[in-house]
């Protein structure tokens, strides 16, 4: 899949996702303000958030899928990693503001003596439809992310799942709360809270390994290195070194043949190995072979 089919992808998804997420954060005002209910506007702050982050991937979509040029001959994908630390630092700021304002409702209640005004059936409503349709979102996200090989869109599929998690606690303070347990509501606002923070620190820490060249996970490396290894040619693999370079890996590997081969037939098995790599594995963006004289076994 080329780089202008990956930005079609990724755009057109967004901008689903940003309609979907603008339609849930006015509904949630909406039933927020007519059932008194705190977490449900705290969850809407969070769908505002979301419609925000929507358009930074569009614009970073088309922008990270340029193709290479003299002064960026690898590409522009690392952008979008940086993007992704970008959604990470306002998913935490997120966080902090409905943490913020669910602890001074604690404390004016517990403290101060200052009443709860109990939700209404409208607020629970909304936030059980809200999780149905972050699956939904989630999923197609995700899919899509695949398909374009999108940091950016991977990282809003995992905030849709962290969005999903925190309103099964919305609906549980909700439901305490019209029980007459008043004080459950705002600590399913500190519910959101954490869930939306911890979601924030792992986009945060994933787009750093991105922009610093972390190596692939292990169950990659072996699977690359089950692939070169069925080659019989290959005596030995002397080194092999990824990198991640957004969502896809750069390749540097280092394979022993027999010395005795000429160049043209060592050329013809290194780009065998190449090939298999690229198309078994399709991660992988680039594979660079250096081939080593070896000795073969009697």
């Amino acid at each position: 899949m080329n780089e202008k089919t990956e930005s079609v992808i990724i755009v057109k998804t967004s901008i689903k996702i940003m309609m979907i997420n603008g339609f849930l954060a006015v509904i949630k005002i909406i039933a927020g303000i007519i059932g008194n209910s705190m977490a449900i506007i705290s969850d809407a702050v969070n769908s505002i958030s979301d419609v925000v982050t929507n358009v930074v991937v569009i614009i970073s979509g088309k922008f990270s899928r340029k193709g290479k040029d003299h002064d960026h001959p690898y590409g522009h994908e690392k952008y979008e990693s940086m993007v992704s630390m970008l959604l990470g630092v306002a998913i935490l700021v997120t966080a902090f503001e409905i943490g913020r304002e669910a602890v001074s409702v604690l404390y004016r209640y517990f403290v101060q003596g200052v009443d709860i005004t109990e939700p209404k059936l409208v607020a629970l409503i909304v936030a059980l439809a809200t999780i149905l349709i972050k699956e939904f979102m989630f999923h197609f996200t995700k899919r899509n992310a695949k398909l374009a090989h999108s940091s950016a869109l991977h990282a809003q599929a995992l905030d849709h799942r962290g969005d999903e998690l925190a309103s099964f606690g919305v609906v549980i303070g909700i439901g305490g709360s019209m029980l007459g347990f008043v004080f459950l509501e705002p600590i399913a606002s500190l519910v959101i809270c954490l869930f939306v923070g911890r979601l924030g620190f792992k986009i945060i820490k994933d787009g750093i390994s991105q922009v610093v060249d972390e190596s692939a996970p292990v169950e990659i490396l072996k699977e690359m290195k089950e692939i070169i290894r069925s080659n019989k040619e290959v005596l030995s693999i002397d080194e092999l070194k990824t990198r991640q370079f957004g969502m896809k890996l750069y390749v540097d590997l280092e394979i022993s043949l027999d010395g005795k081969l000429s160049l043209y037939e060592a050329h013809e098995i290194a780009e065998k190995v190449h090939d298999q790599i690229e198309e078994k594995m399709e991660d992988v963006i680039h594979c660079m072979i250096h081939v080593n004289p070896g000795k073969k076994s009697k």
